[in-house]
């Protein structure tokens, strides 16, 4: 086989959904808007860590981001259901613009209060988990059906990119100009997003009864994950997943300045770490194509989590921690992103916006309150100290779940066959 064959066989493999216009535009609108989201993570924790020397205030910082995801995404998942996705997202990144040229005047002026940014935290909370089911919900309708495995993971690798790419172009800002230049960025990434939106042509909507109330549609795509024995079984895991070793942002910048001397940028070496170990993963994953690898990989992601934020806590210089901090991303990312697929693959197109919200509801929820929770932890006992006793409780989660049939049999031979009841 020539090199350029060999190149066209790895492309249409691992990137064959780019092959699709309207998919490219949504990939760079999402690579966009998930840089400036994990950018204002950082340029966030930095700044209040900075303000308040307190890993407590990061933490209600984050939990004010993040808490939206525990409330919002139902109606939003309704919302993407019912209109066209493609308009709510331009308006949604059109109100992101606006809400982050906010916070960076307030921060230039020199008239920010650890308040402001708690509360804009909390408003661009709510619109991100308005946008989460409106994107997972159209992304999919924009490549052919046996393209879809392939979108979904290749939409994950886009997120977890972004991871590294956000944090990489703030931490010279942060480490020369300071925080509100960092937030100026943000603006112009999602002002990038709502351009490349626009240009989206493909019209997608999925289908709401009109002759039933809103909880009554609400409850169909409640009622196909928890009706599906698999479905349920894996989104407990994903749950206790997000709960026991991803809620690490809050700990992040008091670990940064114990590992590595405290510096501003410190934070965004963290995560770019993070994000390069995730981008990596993910797009590996993105051309496996057999079932039964996906499951086996689930198992091995999931262990690998834990193990990699053992390592961290572990750490005792910054060569360590980033080499720690590279795996547990690269494993979080490869377990969020097998789950992501598994699940999309199952849910059928009708109620697709509804049950991603679900999804992310449970995502959104523990991450926002462990946050919260590790915060206030890692101020008593250290961040190190909580870390390995939630990493370690999650090793013992993901033995427990070989006990469950479905779980085992997706882990082993890749069945995604409905175990348990499936709702209509």
């Amino acid at each position: 086989m020539s090199l350029i064959e060999a190149g066209r066989h790895t492309s249409s493999r691992f990137f064959a959904a780019l092959a699709y216009r309207d998919y490219r535009t949504m990939w760079v609108a999402t690579m966009s808007a998930g840089g400036a989201a994990w950018a204002l993570i950082v340029a966030r924790g930095t700044l209040v860590f900075t303000m308040s020397s307190s890993s407590s205030w990061v933490g209600l910082v984050t939990f004010a981001a993040m808490i939206p995801m525990f409330f919002v995404p139902p109606m939003a998942g309704l919302f993407a259901d019912r209109w066209d996705r493609k308009k709510m997202l331009a308006w949604i990144f059109g109100f992101q613009v606006i809400t982050n040229a906010l916070l960076a005047a307030l921060v230039l002026s020199g008239e920010v209060e650890l308040w402001h940014i708690a509360v804009l935290s909390l408003v661009n909370g709510i619109i991100r988990a308005g946008q989460m089911p409106a994107a997972q919900a159209l992304g999919p309708n924009l490549v052919p059906r046996d393209k879809l495995e392939n979108a979904v993971a290749l939409n994950a690798a886009t997120q977890n990119t972004s991871r590294l790419l956000g944090p990489m172009l703030i931490a010279p800002l942060l480490a020369t100009v300071g925080a509100g230049w960092a937030f100026v960025l943000c603006t112009v990434l999602y002002s990038i997003a709502l351009v490349m939106i626009t240009r989206i042509r493909t019209v997608s909507t999925g289908v709401v009864d009109t002759q039933r109330g809103a909880v009554e549609n609400l409850m169909a795509g409640l009622n196909f994950m928890y009706g599906h024995t698999l479905l349920r079984q894996l989104v407990i895991l994903m749950v206790l997943h997000c709960a026991l070793v991803m809620a690490v942002e809050s700990m992040i910048p008091v670990l940064s300045q114990e590992r590595l001397g405290g510096a501003e940028a410190s934070f965004a070496y963290f995560m770019m770490a993070e994000g390069g170990g995730a981008m990596i993963t993910v797009v590996g994953i993105a051309g496996v194509q057999s079932e039964k690898n996906r499951g086996r990989l689930l198992l091995w992601m999931g262990l690998v989590s834990g193990l990699g934020n053992l390592g961290l806590a572990a750490s005792r210089n910054m060569t360590i921690a980033l080499i720690a901090a590279a795996v547990m991303g690269g494993a979080q990312g490869g377990f969020m992103t097998l789950t992501a697929v598994i699940i999309q693959s199952i849910v059928p197109d009708s109620i697709r916006g509804r049950v991603s919200s679900i999804y992310l509801l449970h995502i959104g929820g523990m991450m926002a309150i462990f946050n919260l929770v590790n915060g206030n932890l890692a101020d008593v006992y250290g961040a190190p100290t909580v870390l390995a006793v939630t990493s370690t409780a999650f090793i013992g989660v993901l033995a427990m779940s070989l006990g469950l049939t479905p779980l085992r049999a997706l882990y082993f031979t890749g069945s995604r066959t409905a175990l348990g009841p499936q709702a209509a």
